[in-house]
Parts: structure tokens; sequence; C-alpha cells
């Protein structure tokens, strides 16, 4: 027989194009992109609610309570790491990955099904909202630095996948009159050496 799980609050942080909304949302879920693929309806009730704008200098709006429509969500934020359940696990790969979700981006890492090439498996990814992890998000537009952090569960609906992804230093065999990239020695090979 199987133990009804209690209910327990669980932090959450949610952006949509226009607002950063943070809350406490109660769940028996696990995971966050559990908590959204697996809502009832196509809201969230979140509790102890701070609402911004982005690029506002206003204090946040806080509620006791608040709505949010899960069609505007762009992705929500995970600030823990959570380990699956060996009873539930699928394996996966790990493919790195850029999602461009307007007007953020996110880079981590999306997961796949084994055994398949990556055109296959990007057919294969299914979900409301897909967990991306090890994640590190950013809006040019919007300001503000980038962010890092465990996992974040994407609209799939809203977001565009690119897969493999490979950052490439620009400045990466060139030599002579550019500018090195940061750590790396710039400058002609044949030049003088510096102090």
């Amino acid at each position: 027989m199987f133990e009804a799980t209690s209910l327990r609050a669980l932090p959450l942080t949610l952006y949509t194009a226009q607002f950063v909304i943070r809350g406490t949302v109660q769940t028996r879920q696990h995971r966050v992109s559990d908590i959204l693929n697996n809502a009832d309806s196509p809201f969230l009730v979140l509790e102890d609610v701070a609402l911004e704008e982005h690029g506002s200098a206003d204090p946040p709006i806080r509620a006791e309570f608040a709505q949010v429509n899960l069609g505007s969500v762009l992705f929500a934020v995970a600030l823990t790491t959570i380990e699956p359940m060996r009873e539930l696990r699928t394996p996966k790969i790990a493919e790195r990955a850029l999602v461009s979700i307007p007007p953020f981006r996110v880079v981590g890492h999306i997961h796949l099904l084994p055994e398949r090439n990556l055109h296959d498996a990007l057919h294969e990814l299914q979900g409301r909202f897909l967990p991306v992890t090890d994640a590190t998000f950013w809006a040019d537009l919007l300001g503000g630095a980038r962010a890092t952090v465990p996992m974040v569960a994407v609209n799939h609906a809203l977001a565009q996948f690119f897969a493999p992804y490979r950052e490439v230093d620009p400045w990466a065999g060139m030599g002579g009159g550019g500018t090195a990239a940061p750590g790396q020695a710039g400058g002609d090979e044949d030049g003088p050496e510096t102090a």
C-alpha cells in the first residue's frame, strides 16, 4: 500500500516576458517540472507572492496569494538540486543546448533518451515544461547579470531548442592584432615578451 505524500511549501520563481514572480506553492510533487507539468488547470496559485517588473526600480508588489497563468510563464527556476527518485528514473543522456525563449536565453543540459541520433532524440523531447539543468540564463534586452542555477523548467510551447551547443571563442586561432579572450595570452606570437 502507498503512503499519502503530505503537502509541503516549495519556493518557486517564475519568469514571464514582463515580470519575475516569487512565491511558494503547496504541492505533493518532488520536482519543479512535475509541479508545472502535472498541474490540473492552466493556472497555478502561489502564496506569499512578490511581483517585480523587469527593469523597474519600484519595490515589488506583495500579495498573500496570486493566480499565475502557466501559458504566460517562460520558465521557472529551481534554486536547489533534487536528485531523481531511483525507482522513477529513466536513463537519459545530457546534451548541452541553447534555449531561446525571448527575451531570454538559457544555456544548459537537456536530457534525451539514449541510443538515438540527436535528430530523433529532439523529436521525442516532450512535455509542457522541460528541465534544463546546470543552467545559465540572461536577457540582454532587459539588462541585469547572468544567473546560474541548478535547473530551469522552460515552457516548451514558447521555446526554441538548439542542440548541440558549443561556445566558441571568436579570438581562438587569431594571431596578431586582435584582443585576447579573457584568460588567454594575446598579441603576435613573434612579438616581444612583456613582463
